[in-house]
Parts: structure tokens; C-alpha cells; sequence
């Protein structure tokens, strides 16, 4: 099959998730569904948190910046995908690549970061709930988002350029959907083992700060809660933390078996079905796991609903 000229002689191209599959189409709707589905129940979080006065709280806060991230998370990867596979079309320009990889890369490490920062936030209303108002005041919120962005920012500030530096003298030919940092790396025609060395010790550190916060919030948060002596506090305390580690526990798993297990032991197709599942699937299960499930946003989400259907019957009379 032809999929057309590519006009630079920097263009990468991009073999992408639809290739080796009996039914390309299938996967196509799905992974669209997919697609409009995160934006919209995203969107839908966001519009929530920023509306009712009951989600002003700095948890809520919190989530309506996750709901940002996977937003501009999955648009960084699947419209391009879905483009291309309309217009049977793969190439991608150099620029757009290191666009392409720059942004996924930041966007990835500011959700580790924000991840970790949440399991702080939860840490603090559990264990010190008179002190939750101090140490999570609006400035503390707002510094910790900043902290997030500029993790991430950082990742991608120092991984791109020296990523993008190497000679790409073999085939240009990505076996992958997006232009993530080891099916690029594949194409090098010079020794890149030691920048992977860097890029596996840079990810390890990236992956274990967050997760070092998160492993003791949840150690402190566990031990207060198995000290709790009402059985409703100790519920909802369970109740709120589990979905975040659900979070965390699928986030976190694909990345580390991407980044830190070694190459050996994973086949590039079974890098692109991991790396589908957290640029694809996570950013829809986000809301639908963190946040549809709590009784404070449904509760929200039924009253605009509510109201939105009774000024529709008063239009139409």
C-alpha cells in the first residue's frame, strides 16, 4: 500500500497502531471513541470543579488540573494518529516529531509530579485535618501545580534536544504510533548507550520522587486510618485514597515497564499496546476512576443536569 510522498528529507515515518491488525477500522472508531470520550468527561470535570462552590476545595482543584493534563496529554498523540490513518498518510516532519516528543514528555513528568503532590493532599486531610487549611491553602495549591509544570517542563527541556541531536542515518521508519524516546533512539546509526544509561538513571529519578511521596503518604495515611474508631470516617478515607491509587498504580506500572525494564524483556509491539494504554485509555479512566465515582461530583453533576433539563422544558413551552 502506498501512503504517500514524503516531502522532506527529514520527514520521520510513523508505522503507527493500525499496520499489523485484521480490522484497522475497528480500531479506529474504538480508539475515536476513546478519544471523545476523555475530552468530554474531562471537560465535564473541569466545568464542575469550577462552577459549584461545594468542589472549591484544594483536592478538587487538584483534579481539575489532572483533567487539564490528560486533555492536552491525549491530544498530543491521538488526532495526528487518527488524521493519518483518514488521509493514509504517516509521515511526520522533524519539527513536528521533536514537537511531538517534547510535549508528551512534559506533559508525562508534570502527571508524575501532580500524582505525587495528591497523595500529599490526601496525606494532609487524613492525618492533620486541623492543619488541611494552612498546608493546603490556595497559594500552597497554586505553588504545587507550578512545582508540577516545572518538573515536567524540565524533562522535556533536557531529554528532546539531546534525543533529537543524534543522526537518524538508517531507516526512518518509527515503530511506533507517536515519537517516543526509544523507538526514536532505534533509529540512530551512532551509540546512544550512554545517553540511555542518563535517560534510564533521569526516568528512575522522575518516577521515584513522586512515588517515594506517594509510598509514604499512603504508609501514614493507612496507619491513621486502621486507627480510625468510626467506621464512616474510616470508609471514606478508603474510599477516596483507593481510587487514587488506582490512578497512580496505572499510570505508574505502564511507565516503568516502558522506561525501566529493560529492552530485552518487551517486544516493540508489546511497547506500543503498553504506551496505548497510557496515552489512549488512562486519560478517559482518569475522571471516570478519580472522580464520577465520588458522591460529591455526581451529586454536582445530577443537579446541572437537573437543572439543565428543566430550563429545556421551560424553552420548549
Amino acid at each position: 500500500m502506498e501512503w504517500g510522498n514524503y516531502s522532506t528529507r527529514g520527514d520521520f515515518v510513523l508505522l503507527g497502531l493500525f499496520s499489523n491488525t485484521r480490522f484497522p477500522w475497528l480500531l479506529f472508531a474504538l480508539i475515536l471513541l476513546v478519544f471523545v470520550t476523555s475530552i468530554a468527561s474531562n471537560m465535564v470535570m473541569i466545568v464542575l470543579i469550577h462552577t459549584d462552590s461545594r468542589l472549591h476545595t484544594p483536592m478538587y482543584f487538584l483534579l481539575s488540573q489532572l483533567s487539564l493534563m490528560d486533555i492536552l496529554y491525549i491530544s498530543t498523540i491521538v488526532p495526528k494518529m487518527l488524521v493519518d490513518q483518514v488521509m493514509s498518510q504517516r509521515a511526520i516532519s522533524f519539527a513536528g516529531c521533536t514537537a511531538q516528543h517534547f510535549l508528551y514528555l512534559t506533559l508525562a513528568g508534570a502527571e508524575f509530579f501532580l500524582l505525587g503532590f495528591m497523595s500529599y493532599d490526601r496525606y494532609v486531610a487524613i492525618c492533620n485535618p486541623l492543619r488541611y487549611p494552612v498546608l493546603m491553602s490556595r497559594k500552597i495549591c497554586w505553588l504545587i501545580v507550578v512545582a508540577a509544570w516545572l518538573g515536567g517542563s524540565i524533562d522535556g527541556f533536557l531529554l528532546t534536544p539531546v534525543t533529537m541531536q543524534f543522526p537518524f542515518c538508517a531507516s526512518r521508519e518509527i515503530n511506533h504510533f507517536f515519537c517516543e524516546v526509544p523507538a526514536l533512539l532505534k533509529l540512530s546509526c551512532t551509540d546512544t548507550s550512554a545517553y540511555e544509561t542518563a535517560m534510564y538513571v533521569c526516568c528512575i529519578m522522575m518516577l521515584l520522587i513522586p512515588f517515594s511521596v506517594i509510598s509514604a503518604s499512603y504508609t501514614k495515611i493507612l496507619i491513621t486510618v486502621y486507627r480510625m474508631s468510626e467506621a464512616e470516617g474510616r470508609r471514606k478515607a478508603v474510599a477516596t485514597c483507593s481510587s487514587h491509587m488506582v490512578v497512580v498504580s496505572l499510570f505508574y506500572g505502564a511507565a516503568m515497564y516502558t522506561y525501566v525494564l529493560p529492552h530485552s524483556y518487551h517486544t516493540p509491539e508489546q511497547d506500543k499496546a503498553v504506551s496505548a494504554f497510557y496515552t489512549i485509555v488512562t486519560p478517559m479512566l482518569n475522571p471516570l476512576i478519580y472522580s464520577f465515582r465520588n458522591k460529591d461530583v455526581t451529586d454536582v453533576l445530577q443537579k446541572v443536569v437537573g437543572r439543565c433539563v428543566s430550563s429545556g422544558k421551560v424553552t420548549t413551552f
